[in-house]
């Protein structure tokens, strides 16, 4: 049975991997976002992974070994030294935000503070998270406690209902 899993990989190898996985017939995903990057000489639109130095991979235990010697890994995300199945409800929501078309960045910061609140319409329904402000956006951040990252999705605020802590 397939099971997902977070692999790191060299530092912006993360295209590479993908390619020599496919080639392989691994099965795997690896988030993208466009960006606008600016040189000195011009601007342009580049395609760049959304997690740095991940790549996720749907695989069964005899392919474990395979994806480990996949040129570009370098480890699964492990946990007392055992790799980390990802839930797949938890990849499900995952992909299902970048299919929503939903403005996504990721940040590795800590954030502590702000309010709980919960998403109260679209496909992000029912999902809770913590309000912050960046750049004047309202957004609210999915903690992915497996990647100790976060998501930023950017919501309307009149989509977003205030969360009682306190609550059962």
């Amino acid at each position: 049975m397939q099971k997902w899993y977070a692999a790191y990989t060299k530092p912006r190898y993360e295209k590479k991997a993908k390619h020599y996985l496919d080639q392989q017939e691994i099965a795997n995903w690896l988030p993208m976002q466009r960006l606008r990057k600016q040189w000195s000489d011009r601007v342009k639109w580049v395609e760049e992974p959304v997690f740095k130095s991940y790549i996720f991979v749907h695989i069964t235990e005899a392919q474990y070994f395979d994806t480990l010697n996949t040129y570009g890994i370098v480890r699964f995300i492990t946990f007392e030294r055992k790799a980390v199945q990802i839930p797949d409800d938890q990849m499900d929501f995952l992909r299902r935000i970048f299919d929503t078309g939903y403005e996504v960045e990721s940040s590795d910061l800590d954030l502590k503070t702000g309010d709980r609140v919960e998403i109260r319409t679209g496909p992000m329904a029912g999902r809770q998270g913590i309000l912050v402000e960046k750049a004047g956006d309202k957004k609210v951040r999915v903690d992915l406690e497996i990647l100790q990252q976060s998501i930023f999705i950017t919501v309307p605020v009149e989509n977003l209902l205030l969360v009682d802590v306190g609550a059962p």
